[in-house]
């Protein structure tokens, strides 16, 4: 292999093995103290030569982790292709004037191998040190060589391994961004302004990098009122994208006419069922029909498929769950679906949330019920977003096992 000259070059290929100033290894270590045993000297070093100075990754025998940079051993040893050899340094005119030759050290004998990189760099050597003359023989050059090689191994295998994981940190990133952006798509881009009404929505990930299968939508209809659903699609993944986008779209065409919870739920089945050949993807959702306000109060029916009840809080702080449980959408053609109303009045509001919410929350207290009312019941009469504020410092001090989503709807 040719030996690349060209020193530019050579210290940016130093700074790609990012090797500069790292703690001691012990392979390294391992690799001086078999040369200095092998070679009968007391001192090995595995060397790195930077701009300014000569800094030693490994040091047997020395107890110094760098000096300056002076020509004669390792410096002059990277410049080069093959072994530097000097077998006696006082006489070696190479080596004369270098410090550790002429100052107190009193060099004498120096056999370093460079540690070639695949593209022809030399980083620096991997040398053995004695304060007596001596030479080695070809057999021992060669067992240096294979020495210098398993060092240039080992910084190949630590390069290698740090682009993987920086391999698979871009990719993570890369696939948190694509999650990111899907996820949005499957979300509306903001809630509207509905009459008398006070709407908080949010929407928490348990996996950044996986696109999940909860889902909210909040769509005005033509009766001046809303549509609310939370709901959650089973898997993860672009699978469980697919059929979210479908159930929202679905919902979105049925509420932009006449329309009823239940209705609406059958309907959404149907094209479920219908649309797949093996009937193995399924999802639960809360559809609320708000109704528009009329002298302080609302009126809000409620159709479940398979879905944790919205709990309406009142101003009093009382606790009610609205709905009936009716079947997943999705299985099969033969379930129905039941709806129930109840009637919201000015400093009540609802909340809508995904099981991922309701896990947290019911972490918080001895009973599913009474975590929920501890958290809830406090909050009535305050506006969505105090609501929606407390749920997020609530799953915030939890462990989000699964996606979590809610929608509070407060009548003003």
């Amino acid at each position: 292999m040719q030996v690349m000259t060209d020193e530019a070059q050579r210290l940016a290929a130093v700074r790609r093995y990012q090797v500069l100033d790292t703690p001691p290894d012990g392979a390294f270590e391992r690799i001086t103290t078999l040369a200095a045993r092998l070679f009968d000297v007391p001192i090995a070093i595995v060397s790195i030569v930077d701009a300014d100075r000569i800094w030693f990754k490994s040091h047997y025998g020395l107890d110094v982790e760098q000096i300056d940079r002076e020509p004669g051993l390792c410096a002059s040893a990277v410049l080069q292709d093959g072994p530097w050899l000097v077998d006696d340094a006082s006489t070696d005119p190479r080596t004369l004037a270098n410090p550790l030759v002429a100052g107190e050290m009193g060099l004498r004998f120096y056999a370093g191998v460079p540690l070639t990189t695949n593209d022809g760099f030399n980083l620096g050597t991997l040398c053995v040190i004695d304060q007596q003359p001596r030479k080695l023989t070809d057999d021992e050059v060669a067992s240096l060589s294979d020495l210098a090689s398993v060092v240039m191994d080992q910084l190949e295998l630590r390069l290698a391994a740090r682009r993987t994981v920086e391999l698979e940190c871009e990719l993570r990133r890369s696939a948190e961004v694509v999650a990111r952006t899907l996820q949005q798509s499957l979300l509306p881009t903001r809630v509207p302004d509905v009459d008398g009404l006070d709407i908080a929505a949010r929407y928490h990930v348990a996996n950044c990098d996986q696109v999940g299968g909860d889902f909210y939508d909040v769509v005005p209809d033509t009766r001046g009122g809303c549509a609310v659903v939370v709901g959650d699609v089973c898997g993860k993944g672009t699978l469980a994208a697919s059929m979210t986008g479908t159930v929202r779209w679905v919902l979105r065409a049925t509420v932009a006419d006449t329309w009823t919870p239940a209705g609406a739920l059958g309907r959404l089945n149907s094209v479920l069922v219908n649309a797949q050949e093996d009937l193995d993807q399924y999802a639960t959702a809360a559809l609320v029909a708000v109704a528009p306000v009329r002298d302080g109060s609302t009126t809000v029916t409620v159709g479940l498929a398979g879905h944790p009840h919205p709990l309406l809080v009142r101003s009093g702080g009382t606790l009610e769950r609205v709905g009936q449980t009716s079947p997943v959408v999705g299985w099969t053609l033969e379930a129905e679906y039941t709806e129930v109303a109840a009637t919201m009045r000015g400093g009540d509001f609802l909340v809508l949330f995904t099981d991922g919410t309701l896990e947290v929350v019911a972490g918080h207290g001895a009973t599913e019920d009474v975590a929920v009312a501890a958290l809830l019941a406090p909050l009535a009469g305050r506006p969505a977003a105090e609501v929606a504020d407390a749920l997020d410092a609530a799953l915030g001090e939890g462990v989000l096992r699964d996606d979590a989503a809610f929608v509070v709807v407060a009548v003003r």
